[in-house]
């Protein structure tokens, strides 16, 4: 195994294994791999294996597990480089550099240290091996057939500091292969991106600077090495970048808990993945007076307004040659009347030419937010049939609950999306808020949305008596019911209805599968104190739960988290279930004693997978011994298969390949040293002539 360190000129080369084999054509994989993060480029989460079925799902067996990588670093000395514990680096990190790991949060200032435990990436599998990036922005591979780590390349983003908002998580990293060559490619918490060698781990040489390029660089007010008031960095990158026709895209993320109305915008820019080559952006905040957009950011907003950034995952069409944007909201999440105007191209979903980053079409969710409802995940690439008619589609899932469905060629909606008007009174001075809102007229919502004294908790009168005090004070009201001082409780919360994780597609049936939450939250905002010199008349003080039953009771009528199928030929839901039986809530001394249906709450944020025969999901709770399980679920029906337990619980989303002819399930898993889970089918069902399942 090989630690791969990006600072350090000379690595020995003989102890690095050699390349396997590689697919001479980009985008065109072998059976059973899985190349990109969703499987393809189009977002499905979708795999043709069919071996894993209905009847040996529960038998699963471990074949290994993986601990990751970011347990030791390395660290320099005068002596020459050497593997040490991540406390133990971050304490002497710490020691050196205080202000590096100390974050202001208003008058408060709280240290802080890296994490390792959010390990959120979904693995790559190509030719045997898996690719997975950690929390510190690192990445490894790591031996399909043994759990064998065969290199970690390190480029040490955590000594620049605090990355900017979510710190410390990576949702994972890209692949590329051409004519013998195969890189890996992602981005990082200081703002860079890397690209390797798939076989070695070693920079790519001739990839930018050896093997990384600055993603702050051309971008306003992300000056390297500077950071905020808050003590972030400006710029980080936390999702594995889109690459299609040998072009990397990749967004960023920005801090979003700013105090000033002044803030780095977060473009889409694109790199000639063999060179380097910066080949252009896509401004999400005009840059001029005269660029497409400019009108609708008023007073000229557009020159000091920023975040707006893509944060998430994004899709592509190979054959049209374009990627499809979700964009983020921008400075600040819940108010903006220092940016009046609808504010393009803020929470859009936006198709660009991967060639040359010219729109081709774009559709603006919300105008004028002010919910922190950005476009959480990959827009997902379906073909459908709707009336008779074939489509190829795209189909967004948001914060809010909706799916917008568009024509990917011309940007047309499949059915009408329709401007309804919306409440505007507020008490902020200077708000100025849009009048309508788009609402799409089918798929109906798959979440609740909005909030009323008719959707609390009713499970008894004393409940709902409890439920009726605990809102007492607070705004209520339908989904975009405007910011307030006293706090308007916001339903779905900032997190979504659906998350970053994203839905499924069935490219099969047309059926779309959403997983999503059931939830609430609460925005503090507060006129700013004197010596925090901010240029906003309100910041956000914190993001919480608002009212609060007692005793840990629900405050809403159930289910808590739940799965929708949406047929997208039809527009119509084909079913929806809980996800879990909440035993946590139904077991609550108040609740234990009532007959009460599946209540959901279970649900992890990791994300769905399909295969020809099942849709796979990881639940919280409900295993034999009560701890987490990952679940198979009938596709038409949603009905409940089997399970196999999880060591901990799911944080990535799990993918499926096929290796020695055998199919595996990997995803990753918590507890006090995360890391990889692989299952495959138990020795009874295998091919004949596999290898045994290995703890």
């Amino acid at each position: 195994m090989r630690w791969i360190d990006a600072r350090t000129a000379a690595v020995t080369m003989a102890a690095c294994l050699a390349a396997n084999a590689v697919q001479a054509q980009y985008g065109a994989p072998a059976d059973g791999e899985w190349r990109t993060y969703a499987g393809d480029s189009g977002g499905t989460k979708y795999s043709p294996l069919d071996q894993i079925t209905a009847g040996n799902f529960g038998d699963l067996e471990v074949r290994w597990r993986w601990n990751s990588a970011d347990t030791h670093l390395v660290r320099s000395t005068p002596g020459g480089d050497s593997l040490v514990a991540a406390d133990t680096l971050f304490d002497i990190l710490q020691a050196d550099e205080p202000d590096l790991w100390t974050a202001w949060d208003g008058v408060r200032q709280t240290r802080t240290r890296p994490s390792i435990r959010s390990l959120v990436a979904t693995p790559l599998m190509v030719d045997g091996v898996l690719y997975v990036s950690t929390p510190l922005y690192r990445a490894a591979a790591v031996d399909a057939r043994t759990g064998e780590t065969l290199w970690v390349h390190d480029p040490r983003a955590y000594e620049s500091g605090m990355p900017a908002i979510a710190q410390w998580r990576h949702r994972g990293v890209a692949y590329w292969e051409n004519d013998g060559d195969a890189r890996i490619v992602w981005g990082t918490g200081d703002g860079f991106l890397v690209a390797v060698d798939a076989g070695t781990g070693l920079p790519a040489a001739d990839f930018g600077d050896n093997g990384r390029i600055d993603l702050t660089d051309g971008v306003p007010r992300a000056t390297r090495g500077e950071r905020d008031v808050l003590n972030l960095l400006a710029l980080s990158s936390q999702s594995p970048p889109m690459i299609l026709r040998d072009t990397i895209v990749i967004g960023s993320t920005i801090n979003d808990r700013t105090i000033t109305r002044e803030a780095t915008p977060g473009w889409a820019r694109a790199y000639d993945i063999r060179t380097g080559r910066h080949k252009w952006d896509f401004h999400t905040v005009p840059q001029s007076a005269d660029e497409f957009g400019s009108d609708t950011w008023l007073n000229e907003s557009w020159r000091y307004s920023g975040n707006t950034n893509i944060w998430s995952m994004m899709s592509g069409d190979e054959d049209l040659g374009w990627v499809y944007l979700p964009v983020g909201t921008p400075t600040n999440d819940y108010y903006g009347g220092h940016r009046p105007g609808d504010n393009l191209f803020a929470e859009s979903i936006v198709a660009v030419d991967v060639e040359t980053g010219q729109r081709q079409w774009h559709f603006q969710t919300i105008h004028h937010g002010l919910w922190d409802y950005d476009l959480p995940a990959a827009p997902n690439l379906l073909d459908i049939t709707v009336d008779g008619r074939e489509i190829k589609a795209v189909a967004q899932v948001s914060k809010q609950g909706f799916v917008y469905v568009f024509d990917r060629v011309t940007g047309e909606p499949v059915w009408p999306i329709e401007e309804l008007p919306v409440a505007t009174d507020t008490d902020l001075e200077g708000e100025v808020m849009s009048p309508t809102q788009p609402f799409p007229t089918r798929p109906a919502a798959f979440e609740y949305q909005g909030t009323s004294i008719d959707d609390l908790v009713d499970f008894t009168p004393e409940i709902r008596r409890m439920a009726v005090e605990a809102v007492e004070g607070f705004r209520l009201g339908p989904l975009y019911t405007p910011q307030t001082l006293r706090g308007t409780i916001m339903r779905p919360p900032v997190g979504g209805g659906a998350s970053w994780s994203g839905a499924a597609v069935d490219p099969e049936t047309g059926y779309l599968y959403v997983p999503s939450t059931n939830g609430h939250s609460t925005i503090q905002l507060t006129e700013p104190e004197p010596h925090e010199q901010s240029t906003l008349r309100y910041i956000r003080r914190s993001v919480s739960a608002g009212p609060v039953m007692p005793r840990g009771l629900p405050l809403w009528k159930p289910p808590y988290t739940r799965m929708t199928a949406i047929d997208m030929n039809t527009g119509e839901h084909a079913w929806m279930i809980p996800t879990g039986d909440g035993d946590r809530i139904r077991n609550h001394p108040m609740l234990r004693d009532l007959d009460l249906p599946p209540l959901g709450g279970d649900a992890s944020r990791s994300g769905p997978l399909l295969t020809k025969t099942l849709l796979i999901y990881a639940l919280t709770a409900g295993g034999s011994d009560g701890g987490p399980r990952l679940v198979a679920y009938e596709k038409a029906t949603g009905a409940e298969i089997a399970s196999v337990d999880l060591p901990a619980g799911a944080l990535g989303a799990p993918m499926t390949y096929l290796l020695d002819g055998v199919q595996h399930i990997a995803l990753t898993v918590g507890g006090e040293v995360p890391g990889l889970i692989v299952f495959r089918l138990p020795a009874s069902d295998a091919p004949a002539g596999t290898e045994p399942a290995v703890e």
